[in-house]
């Protein structure tokens, strides 16, 4: 047991990493947290890989910033990462930053290199070829993450995107649903060790399934059933809306109210 106040100084440490989005940053309570899980899920399109790659792109910023000064580690298990996309997202961000006649374009002392090639550089991906290996790349990911802890750019961001596709493909059927819902849940008990041991954002992207007993309300829901629900901190919703509008909807946050956040997805990245 530690107690409450122990608890207390530990939160202190809590960061909040930026979307790109004010508006989404303002919904999850001001940033994607470090030290827990944000699933993000919804249909195909409806930008969740887009955000993950914002983020690994954002989590690279100086904390005056609202990013985290940190690496990144990607586990893909559909083979979604495009690191072209990466380029003009860090492109995006030089152009915001011109607008706002900030230093952080320039690369000066206290700026910050804006080169699309160093961003890659700290962008490690892995391609999970079955859950299993998805597993154990977890183990990897905490390895590297020791051997970058004392560096200049620490581990600081894990994505799994998608957390549920390989699950769902391999165990196929009610009779295997209890084995699936076990590694599943070692898997996510797996990713929260890695926050917090890391102070680490751990952002999922998890796709739906149709609920044909929804009478009322989105006819979806997110795969994985009550085990990824009870141990991703925060979960969002996304939706299309007009173009390059989206909608975000947050389900489940252990602070949040319920709510609603529009946000943009454009060529250079997620803006309101």
């Amino acid at each position: 047991f530690e107690t409450g106040d122990v608890v207390l100084e530990r939160r202190k440490s809590i960061q909040k990493l930026t979307t790109g989005s004010s508006e989404l940053d303002r919904l999850i309570g001001g940033g994607v947290e470090t030290q827990s899980i944000t699933e993000f899920y919804g249909e195909f399109g409806s930008g969740k890989t887009q955000i993950a790659h914002q983020l690994a792109v954002n989590t690279q910023l100086p904390n005056e910033y609202n990013g985290l000064n940190g690496s990144v580690v990607i586990i893909d298990t559909e083979s979604t990462f495009r690191p072209e996309r990466i380029t003009h997202m860090v492109e995006g961000l030089k152009e915001r930053f011109e607008e706002n006649d900030s230093d952080l374009g320039a690369d000066n002392d206290d700026g910050v290199d804006l080169n699309p090639s160093q961003f890659l550089k700290r962008i490690h991906v892995a391609r999970a070829y079955n859950s299993n290996h998805q597993i154990l790349l977890v183990e990897a990911a905490s390895k590297l993450a020791e051997e970058l802890k004392d560096t200049e750019y620490p581990v600081r961001l894990l994505v799994v995107d998608s957390l549920t596709a390989h699950f769902r493909a391999e165990y196929v059927g009610r009779g295997t649903l209890a084995d699936r819902q076990q590694r599943l849940n070692k898997h996510m008990h797996d990713l929260i060790r890695f926050a917090g041991l890391n102070n680490a954002t751990v952002v999922v992207t998890n796709q739906v399934m149709s609920k044909p007993d929804a009478f009322f309300g989105d006819p979806t829901k997110p795969i994985g059933g009550h085990i990824v629900g009870h141990t991703a901190t925060f979960r969002v919703y996304l939706r299309k809306s007009k173009g390059e509008k989206r909608i975000a909807r947050l389900v489940d946050s252990p602070s949040l109210p319920e709510g609603e956040a529009i946000f943009s997805i454009t060529t250079g990245g997620l803006r309101d």
